[in-house]
């Protein structure tokens, strides 16, 4: 196995282009790709290569593995090469890191389940040499079965590779905070905010076990190798904290500082908090192209609570950017720079403008709404805007939605459906058989358990219907609204189905039926049950396939967020101010999403409703546009052009 590096990689695709020192702050290794793809395919292949090396040698590899999202597309590239490279598992071995408490295997929450379903259903391991927790054992014979676990992976030779996720505490696998490095395979009571990131998967946190079974830290740490994988803004902190902080019990992840060969594989979403991507400029030589001067200067500008403007040489030259004085002279001309460039970012007419030369107008717009609220959550006063402005504006709904809607409501539904026709005569054979399944279903429903699809369909034209009252608001007619309903979403539980072919020509075909200017989509990729991320590279693949169409050439892509984290000012490319009347207008809309108001089924980390962050984060970005010296708004909502890479 490689030794510890003493370099971070940042990657272009699966390939270092760029070594660099370590940072003074770094104690720990880790690589930086692009995109959370390239990072697990890269991590796939030198598993692969582990796996053919001992099979040539006869041996076996011995692999950790973990449930979760974090190693979704590492075992999907396995998969792939097991199919198409004929990579073989016949001498793989494997210990999965943990399972919840208590669990069947069949249980859709199990770790269990989600191994078989995507890695060991698949390729030719062989059953014996899986070995899972059992969630299924009775509590007095834990302790005795876990020390038999400990035995099983010292009698294989010990572990060769460890794949580990992390958790907002700083967990990895269930050893919640205080778990020492001596800590082995046991049975663990759950953090309370464990258990609220686990909830969009059982339904409610009120439905997460309490306990689980794990692997000690000190049995992760007796791993030859580990790669610990982390994707997304919403690792970021805790990224920062595990490779920057001290060795401390209380983030058990900072034990693998003490690790001969640990590695941390991150997306620059992950990294984004490291000081040597936050402010490089502090821990080594860069180079000063537009989006780093602006970095700099606005992270300046926020740090001495100064206007761009009013910044001096000496604040540049006190702060560590003295290499950018230098190179453009004066604090007054870099000053300039970038106050005018925020100054151009700033428009009331998000489409264009009437009667100006070479501009379409008005345009074809298509948003693309992941849920059926994000389009007004995330850039609600934008697409009242741009309707106000007399462009034909489309909205694309690419999910129904429907997990998302709570029992209460769905009974609620159907017991009017029967109502309503008992009043006016239409309570046929069909009509009452199909709304007493229905209610006598929901009364019987266990915690977790998948809806029959006659609720799933319910639960979607509650959600349809409260998405055209919201667009309605908004100035968006209803023959505009477009509910797409991928195929991917539509397993009635969070765990979705892989992007097909299906998912990609739906949206092709929307788009070359509308022939859209501009389209707008959602960049805001910390959702935490991923289908934002998802429905961005549905809708990136379909922008693919359509690339060489007349309408394509002329068409501008922009990436919204607001209802999971916010675009920082140094990215934002077209900032567009909202008047009070319509942040109010706003809220009206997102109001209109009733089945979400008040309490979401699948609210995340953050505790105040939807409008409540949308509100929140638009009046702080306009509140940071004034800090830096520009003029002062109620709020405002911040967009990023998508550049596909070369």
């Amino acid at each position: 196995m490689p030794e510890k590096m003493n370099q971070r990689n940042i990657m272009s695709g699966t390939d270092a282009i760029q070594l660099v020192p370590q940072s003074s702050k770094q104690k720990i290794a880790y690589r930086v790709y692009p995109e959370s793809t390239d990072a697990s395919a890269a991590i796939a292949r030198e598993i692969a290569d582990l796996i053919r090396a001992r099979a040539a040698d006869s041996r076996v590899a011995v692999l950790g593995l973990v449930a979760g999202s974090s190693p979704v597309n590492v075992y999907a590239e396995l998969v792939r090469l097991h199919r198409d490279e004929q990579l073989s598992f016949a001498n793989v071995v494997t210990f999965n890191l943990d399972e919840y408490y208590p669990m069947a295997p069949d249980c859709l929450q199990s770790h269990a389940r989600f191994m078989h379903e995507h890695l060991f259903d698949h390729v030719d391991i062989r059953p014996e040499n899986i070995h899972l927790p059992d969630g299924t054992q009775p509590v007095e014979s834990i302790s005795d079965n876990c020390r038999d676990y400990e035995r099983q992976m010292a009698d294989a030779g010990g572990v060769d590779i460890q794949l580990l996720g992390i958790g907002r505490t700083g967990h990895i696998g269930f050893n919640e905070p205080g778990s020492g490095t001596e800590s082995r395979t046991r049975m663990i009571t759950l953090d309370g905010m464990t258990r609220i990131d686990s909830a969009s998967h059982f339904f409610g946190v009120e439905n997460v076990p309490r306990r689980a079974i794990t692997m000690g830290v000190g049995t992760i740490l007796q791993a030859r190798k580990i790669f610990l994988l982390a994707f997304g803004e919403g690792k970021s902190s805790i990224i920062a904290r595990t490779i920057e902080g001290e060795l401390a019990p209380t983030v058990p992840a900072t034990s693998l500082q003490e690790h001969p060969d640990a590695e941390l594989i991150l997306d620059h979403a992950a990294a984004a908090k490291l000081a040597v991507i936050q402010s490089p400029w502090l821990v080594e030589h860069v180079t000063w192209d537009d989006t780093m001067v602006r970095r700099a200067v606005i992270d300046l500008s926020q740090k001495l609570q100064k206007p761009v403007l009013m910044l001096v040489d000496g604040d540049y030259n006190e702060n560590g950017l003295q290499d950018l004085l230098a190179e453009y002279g004066s604090a007054y001309e870099i000053n300039l720079r970038v106050f005018r460039h925020l100054q151009s970012t700033i428009t009331g007419w998000p489409a264009g403008k009437p009667n100006q030369p070479d501009v379409v107008f008005p345009k074809r717009i298509v948003l693309f709404s992941p849920h059926p609220d994000d389009d007004v959550i995330s850039m609600g006063g934008t697409l009242t805007r741009l309707a106000d402005q007399g462009h034909e504006v489309h909205v694309a709904y690419q999910t129904s939605g429907n997990i998302a809607v709570f029992d209460g409501d769905a009974i609620r539904f159907a017991k009017f459906a029967r109502e309503f026709c008992k009043e006016f005569g239409l309570l046929t054979p069909p009509v009452v058989d199909l709304t007493e399944r229905m209610i006598e279903f929901l009364k019987k429903k266990d915690a977790g358990e998948v809806d029959i699809p006659e609720m799933q369909r319910l639960k979607g034209l509650i959600r349809r219907g409260e998405a055209e009252e919201g667009a309605i608001v908004c100035g968006v007619p209803a023959e505009r609204l477009h509910f797409l309903e991928l195929p991917f979403y539509e397993t009635g539980v969070v765990r979705k189905k892989p992007i097909s072919d299906e998912d990609i020509q739906i949206t092709v075909q929307l788009l070359r039926e509308v022939k859209p200017h501009q389209i707008y989509a959602a960049g805001d990729l910390s959702d935490p049950h991923g289908t934002h991320r998802t429905c961005l590279d549905i809708l990136l693949a379909a922008v693919e396939r359509c690339r060489d169409d007349d309408w394509m050439k002329e068409c501008v892509v922009w990436l919204y967020r607001g209802a999971w984290q916010e675009w920082a000012p140094h990215e934002i490319e077209m900032a567009v101010p909202l008047s009070p009347q319509e942040v109010d207008r706003k809220r009206t809309a997102i109001f209109k999403h009733e089945s979400q108001k008040d309490r979401a089924l699948f609210p995340g980390a953050d505790a105040r409703e939807f409008w409540q962050r949308a509100e929140a984060r638009n009046a702080s970005t306009a509140r940071t546009y004034d800090q830096l010296g520009l003029a002062q708004y109620q709020a405002i909502e911040g967009f990023v052009q998508y550049k596909p890479r070369p």
